[in-house]
């Protein structure tokens, strides 16, 4: 019996979004998901500094851009970055999940949640991961360049 649902959000060319419940019948919290690649921009000794200061910028957006009659004023967020392979010139995989908890019953497929989502994610990707001053954001892991030398080259093998 399936209870969970999720929905893709295609707001930003650089980066993979979507939300979701575990239980869209009894919905009591939801999550939103935003996954993309980032690529350092200049050397930096500590990573694992950079990245708490990240996830704490992060929390700091949330509780100006959640809306307080809807979602409770707690929330989870869990930045998923690598900081021990961080190298400049490579990209590495951010996975960002937030959890929020819903004050009352709301349907999933509400409008009014759907808006309220997409809020949310635009402040964080605008304060926190479009204008880092660690890492550019980029869709993929390979440039164009890498894909058309494979393409041109044929070096890949099956």
């Amino acid at each position: 019996m399936k209870k969970g649902k999720t929905s893709q959000l295609k707001l930003f060319s650089d980066a993979k979004c979507y939300y979701g419940t575990v239980d869209a019948k009894n919905l009591k919290t939801v999550y939103i998901v935003l996954q993309s690649w980032v690529e350092p921009i200049k050397e930096f000794e500590n990573w694992n500094r950079a990245t708490g200061t990240m996830e704490r910028n992060i929390k700091h957006v949330l509780l100006e851009v959640v809306d307080p009659l809807i979602f409770e004023k707690f929330n989870i967020v869990d930045l998923d970055l690598r900081s021990s392979g961080i190298q400049k010139g490579k990209r590495s995989f951010m996975n960002l999940e937030i959890t929020l908890y819903l004050k009352n019953h709301i349907d999933f497929k509400s409008p009014i949640l759907k808006d309220r989502i997409k809020t949310i994610i635009n402040g964080v990707y605008t304060d926190c991961l479009k204008g880092m001053k660690y890492f550019k954001v980029h869709k993929s892991k390979m440039t164009k360049e890498l894909v058309w030398y494979i393409y041109k080259e044929k070096t890949w093998k099956f």
